[in-house]
Formats: C-alpha cells, structure tokens, sequence
C-alpha cells in the first residue's frame, strides 16, 4: 500500500500510467471487448486488468492520477451504440460523471464509431479490462499535462 495512491490501482496499470507522456492514449474497456488480442498490439504489449470494477469505478481511480489532456477536444471519447450513435446507456453516463468531477466541470466526451475505436485501441498506449459486464462500457482517456509548481 502506497499513501495517496488509489488502493484499486494495481502496479502494472500505475507503471503503465506513470510512463505514458502527453497525448498518450489509454483504452479502459468492458469484459466483452477484444481486450487481450487487441492489447498486444500497444504500447505496453499486454492487457492490463482491474476486474473487480465498474467502468466508472476504473476511470474513478485511474483519474486520480492521470490528468486529461486540456489541449485537444478529443480527451475522452466512448464507444458509439451501434445503429445509435447519440444514445448515451447509464454506464456512458456513470464514467462522464467520473471525467466531469475529476475536471471540476461538464467536459463531454467525444463518439467513437465502434470499429473505429478498435483501431485507437490498437494505437494506443494500454488496453485496461474492468470487470464491467454492461454493453458499451469501452473508454478512451487522452493523457494531459501536469504544470510546474510555482
């Protein structure tokens, strides 16, 4: 146990966090999702895990050491419904309330139509599988920036 450091964020996913730079993207995806063939084509090369956790539960943690990218509209971005790309199911909501608390403000997530967002996720920095079992859980967060302490 570390002070400070969310307990449900284990050491491969804060290693993971830690080493990723500004514009790094980071992929937190439900039980269904291609997690583990998608993940070995990252960065990291392998999946990540936090499989006892909701979606909003994982960003909850992984927010609280990873700052949002501020320069870009494409910080965060969900996976579209397909068929229904405007329809926002309660796990969208319960992770936008996460990303709204953790910015201080409503910062929307962008859509990402749903074979599009499997090839961010291939690009990205890291796959996270949560333990999320509802549809559409699937998340992108776009690493930010910390300033200097003045």
């Amino acid at each position: 146990m570390l002070k400070g450091i969310d307990n449900r964020l284990n050491a491969d996913v804060l290693g993971a966090l830690r080493a990723m730079g500004h514009g790094d993207v980071v992929i937190i995806s439900d039980t269904n999702f291609p997690a583990d063939s998608v993940a070995r084509h990252t960065t990291v090369g392998h999946l990540l895990r936090m499989e006892n956790l909701t979606a909003a539960q994982a960003v909850q943690a992984v927010l609280s050491v990873l700052p949002l990218d501020t320069f870009v509209e494409d910080f965060a971005g969900r996976m579209e419904i397909v068929g229904d790309a405007a329809q926002i199911p309660p796990v969208q909501t319960e992770v936008q309330m996460q990303i709204d608390a953790a910015e201080g403000r409503p910062r929307p997530m962008i859509s990402i139509e749903r074979f599009a967002f499997y090839d961010l996720a291939r690009k990205s920095y890291a796959v996270i599988q949560t333990g999320e079992r509802r549809f559409y859980g699937c998340f992108m967060l776009r690493k930010g920036v910390i300033p200097p302490q003045e």
